[in-house]
């Protein structure tokens, strides 16, 4: 009883670095971390620690928003078939909406989520999930291409992509589209993944009361630019999507 915390000091920043995520890093990820800080530990040791001090990353399942209206104009194929993975930016692109409700109201974001890194080139946020959220979102998006490229964008059979606008948007940048089997979740996984990842981290288990409209939105927004700017991928080396593309050559 009387021995001294071997691991104080790595307590200590583990704790910070915990905090300084604001409680959305893992074991792993507080591990990687810490490596890059040049603080050679195991992941175990980190796991151990953080279990001991309750570090943990409060998840919380919510049922998805859906807004499939029926047949508007005749669903296309599924040309992704589940297959997320891309030799570079901009080949094959997924979107849907995702909602929040706050005590203030209600909040929709619409992203594109790049499936070679998982950046998210363009994104728009409202309290509508009309056609004007769906489709100024594809607007910014086909703006941030080059003319060689025309990534396939992949959706769910919700009547946000099967309207003349979408539709004529796509057909005029020369994008293909892709769509989901009617129901099936797992067919655009990979975007389903970001949400929950976004609403586990940002999100849940979180007190807004108080937080108006246009102060969540903020806080939303700043939390997609922390996600392709900083917030590391273990898949990506330990870098965020920014960096590896940094590294790649591919940003500036």
């Amino acid at each position: 009883m009387k021995c001294s915390d071997k691991y104080a000091t790595l307590r200590t920043r583990i704790i910070e670095l915990f905090n300084k995520t604001s409680e959305r890093y893992g074991y792993r990820r507080i591990h990687a971390l810490l490596i890059k800080e040049g603080i050679r530990v195991s992941e175990k040791v980190v796991r151990k620690i953080m279990s001991e001090d309750k570090l943990i990353v409060r998840v919380k399942r919510r049922n998805k928003y859906n807004s499939y209206k029926g047949e508007i104009s005749p669903a296309v194929p599924n040309i992704v078939k589940r297959d997320f993975h891309a030799d570079a930016p901009n080949q094959k692109w997924l979107t849907d909406i995702t909602e929040f409700a706050i005590p203030a109201g209600k909040v929709y974001l619409s992203p594109i989520v790049d499936c070679f890194d998982g950046m998210l080139p363009a994104w728009r946020i409202s309290t509508t999930p009309d056609a004007q959220l769906v489709n100024s979102m594809l607007d910014d998006a086909i703006s941030t291409l080059n003319n060689n490229e025309h990534p396939i964008i992949h959706t769910d059979q919700d009547c946000h992509y099967r309207w003349p606008g979408w539709i004529s948007r796509m057909e005029n940048a020369g994008l293909r589209r892709s769509m989901s089997k009617k129901g099936c979740s797992p067919d655009n996984s990979a975007c389903e993944g970001f949400f929950g990842r976004l609403k586990n981290e940002m999100f849940y288990n979180r007190n807004w009361a108080g937080v108006t409209i246009e102060q969540f939105i903020g806080i939303l927004n700043d939390y997609l630019i922390w996600y392709n700017e900083t917030r590391i991928k273990i898949s990506l080396g330990n870098m965020s999507p920014l960096e590896y593309r940094r590294s790649l050559g591919l940003a500036s």
